[in-house]
């Protein structure tokens, strides 16, 4: 039997190899392959040579077959040197590099790992096999350097990764650059700890299998609630390791946070706060216990929401949770229920406790999107992606703050969250390594003011704050990796120094829009005002209030001769760039278009100055207004940023003069590069001066007033960070547009010139009179009541 089945398997294989194609056939396969496709690229090409007639194509068409041929014997020779690394190498290489790559945050650090490790590898068997003294010449030679370039550069590499991290080149702070007489706000700090002793409390379902606060020991039983419809792929492996740890699924998921309360009757303003994708694992809701005690003991209820069952987990890589932003936003809804039940039930611990006209939420990471959503969510009827769910929320939320926040995650029927007449605060740090592009600048703005109450929105970007620090139990790595050593963190603040500013902002801003105090707004303008509670660092503020009038905000058209305000129009002179355009982020675009300037005035550095500049030359950009009612109390508004581009674009490609000589044309080439190139010329570590230039306004009777920018504060450069320590090595500096607001009350205007006319400006402008070049971009220009700045 044995026998006859060996004879069965002989014959098959016999019949296989009689149909198994030989030499012949590959060899004319391979023929066949390269003639046909031979015939149809001359036919291509000579199709392309009648149409465009154009016989270059032509030379084109073969330079291109003869590349493409190249290619494929590099190929081929890569492919056969590939197979001739030995087989135990090869297998080595495709279970690490897959492991390596997965572990790392940058390619540098897999290629870099493989060439030492193989090097240190190498050179240790080889000695153990054969002795050092059994070697040749050469291959001792090898050996040695091997052996050096592999040990050293472990030893170099957990130098580097033992370091906390590098230096940046230095960079002024502009705002604390010139001499200005700005006043700290006379109101105790923010942060400091108020008059109410502080109570704390937990609410939850009563059986969490993992916190005894949110299980057996929970303070306030909760009902859990039907998350089903804003959900997405809690099935597979994913689904069911995320039910079988937490003991519940989609259609019962808890109602659980741990509350910071004032000792008192009340009633007293409520917020929550709710954390981000952090690990599922790792709890993420005790981070924002000095938060929470703060505030409480300056007489706001703050809850710390769980949403740990619906954060990441390792489980997630077969599959898992996803596009669950909504499900944050509606979950905070269905815990202001809640409140809402215990400040109507006698008995209860928070009866009558509650300001239920002054609500805020604060939210961190996806958290921070989720505020927005559940801000819009609540005052809509339906759920916009599925109307046969209703709402029926409609609660006073004031305001929310979002620290670090994405955008975009969520998209309510496919476009971004919009909200009207709530408040918004964002705090972004320089130094985030989670959401490094500044994208809560996004959603402000599309945060928009309609009723006749007072709101404002406000942005704080802060250097040498990270994603991570905000929450106590995530720390200085933003990323999750457990190699945190692979960060730049040398530009860090220290956590206490972040938390604190979280505290002075975030306290102030509940204290104005939940507690009608505003004796804190000017510092929503200008940090400089809360310089005694704040650490020293860079600022910039972003801020605009429901009093805004615009005159120009760029996004009316595309004709940069006409403004927002009807019957304005724009003049300007020797300008090196002007356009408006859509202002783009590290990630995404802002939302908002703004105006583009560029000025460049091509000085020698060692024989000429600014001042050497005749008037006729100056740069200007100049707003002509139509009517504009303007009282005393008034305020002249806009937003700006450095724009890092070159400020003489005009000195290559169509802009070169073509009757210029071959010299003229030189001297143009060199003049396009960077435009900061001369003031690093004589020291690269020399730090760039700030941007000031001349405001200028003109009332109808010809009577001016002129005044640098830097009365208010000259415009910080541009800000850079490193983020990982590779990206020294390979010069990989991040930045983005992120702007400043700029502030000057027109009763300033009267003591420079007291005939000058407030109620009767025609026009205002830029003078860029300053610095030799530069690009800036301005958005936002307008005037609006005075803050009590």
């Amino acid at each position: 039997m044995k026998k006859k089945f060996k004879q069965i398997i002989h014959r098959i294989q016999n019949q296989i190899k009689r149909i198994i194609p030989g030499n012949n056939a590959a060899k004319g396969a391979a023929l066949g392959l390269l003639i046909t496709t031979g015939l149809f690229w001359v036919l291509y090409s000579i199709g392309k040579y009648n149409g465009l007639n154009d016989r270059w194509v032509l030379l084109f068409s073969f330079v291109f077959v003869l590349v493409v041929t190249i290619f494929g014997f590099v190929s081929r020779w890569l492919i056969k040197l590939l197979c001739s690394v030995p087989e135990f190498y090869k297998l080595a290489l495709l279970i690490t590099v897959p492991l390596l790559f997965f572990m790392s945050f940058d390619w540098l650090i897999p290629v870099f790992i493989v060439v030492l490790a193989s090097l240190c590898g190498a050179a240790i068997l080889v000695l153990k096999k054969n002795g050092f003294q059994k070697l040749t010449k050469p291959k001792k030679i090898v050996t040695v350097i091997g052996m050096v370039i592999g040990f050293g550069g472990f030893v170099g590499f957990g130098f580097l990764y033992g370091r906390v991290g590098f230096d940046l080149d230095p960079i002024i702070n502009a705002a604390l650059s010139v001499e200005s007489n700005i006043q700290q706000i006379k109101a105790i700090s923010p942060a400091g700890k108020g008059p109410y002793q502080v109570k704390t409390a937990t609410y939850g379902s009563g059986k969490d299998l993992h916190r005894p606060e949110f299980g057996e020991e929970v303070d306030f039983k909760t009902d859990s609630v039907n998350g089903l419809a804003f959900l997405d792929n809690w099935k597979g492996f994913g689904g069911w390791w995320r039910e079988k740890y937490w003991g519940f699924n989609p259609k019962s998921l808890p109602i659980n946070a741990r509350v910071w309360y004032p000792e008192g009757t009340g009633p007293f303003p409520l917020a929550l706060i709710v954390h981000g994708n952090h690990s599922m694992q790792d709890y993420s809701d005790p981070g924002y216990k000095y938060l929470g005690e703060l505030l409480a003991s300056r007489g706001i209820i703050l809850a710390s929401v769980d949403e740990n069952f619906i954060n990441g987990s390792w489980s997630d890589i077969f599959g898992g949770l996803e596009k669950e932003n909504d499900a944050r936003g509606w979950l905070l809804l269905e815990h202001l229920k809640v409140f809402h039940e215990w400040n109507r039930t006698k008995g209860h611990l928070f009866y009558k406790k509650i300001d239920t006209a002054n609500l805020g939420l604060i939210g961190h990471s996806r958290g921070g999107a989720a505020v927005a959503h559940a801000a819009m969510f609540n005052k809509l009827p339906f759920y916009p992606d599925d109307a046969s769910i209703k709402f029926d929320y409609n609660y006073n939320i004031k305001s929310i703050v979002a620290i670090a926040p994405v955008d975009g995650q969520y998209e309510p029927g496919d476009s971004r969250t919009k909200i009207e007449d709530v408040s918004y605060f964002v705090l972004h740090g320089a130094q985030d390594a989670d959401v490094s592009s500044f994208m809560g600048s996004q959603q402000y703005e599309r945060i928009t003011f309609t009723d006749s109450l007072y709101h404002f929105k406000s942005g704080v970007y802060v250097y040498g704050a990270n994603h991570g620090q905000f929450n106590t139990s995530w720390g200085n790595n933003d990323t999750g990796n457990p190699f945190s050593g692979l960060l730049n963190l040398k530009q860090l603040l220290s956590a206490e120094d972040q938390q604190k500013i979280a505290k002075v902002y975030i306290s102030s801003f509940l204290d104005i829009t939940l507690k009608n105090n505003r004796d804190y707004l000017p510092l929503f303008v200008d940090a400089r005002k809360g310089k005694d509670w704040l650490p020293e660092t860079i600022y910039l503020n972003q801020f605009e209030d429901s009093n805004l009038k615009p005159v120009a905000n760029f996004d009316e058209d595309f004709d940069v001769s006409t403004i927002t305000q009807k019957g304005g129009k724009i003049t300007t002179k020797n300008l090196s760039v002007w356009r408006e355009q859509e202002i783009k982020l590290k990630w995404q675009k802002k939302g908002s278009r703004a105006l583009f300037v560029g000025w460049n005035y091509e000085l020698d550095n060692e024989k000429e100055s600014i001042e050497s500049v005749p008037d006729s030359l100056i740069a200007s950009y100049t707003i002509h207004l139509s009517s504009t009612a303007i009282d005393s109390s008034a305020v002249l508004v806009f937003a700006m940023a450095e724009s890092k581009e070159t400020a003489n674009p005009k000195s290559e490609g169509k802009w070169v003069n073509k009757n210029s000589d071959n010299n003229k044309n030189k001297d143009n080439e060199e003049d396009a590069v960077d435009t900061d190139k001369d003031e690093e010329k004589d020291d690269k570590d020399e730090p760039k001066k700030p941007i000031d230039f001349t405001i200028q306004l003109s009332d109808s009777f010809g009577q001016k007033v002129s005044f640098p920018l830097s009365t208010f504060s000259p415009l910080q450069r541009t800000i850079e960070v490193v983020i990982m320590k590779t990206g020294f090595i390979k010069d990989n500096k991040e930045s983005e547009k992120v702007f400043q607001t700029f502030y000057f009350p027109i009763e300033q205007f009267k003591k420079i010139n007291p005939n000058f006319m407030l109620s009767n400006i025609k026009y205002i402008k830029f003078i860029f009179d300053k610095n030799e070049s530069g690009v800036v971009t301005i958005d936002n220009i307008g005037f609006m009541k005075s803050i009590g700045y």
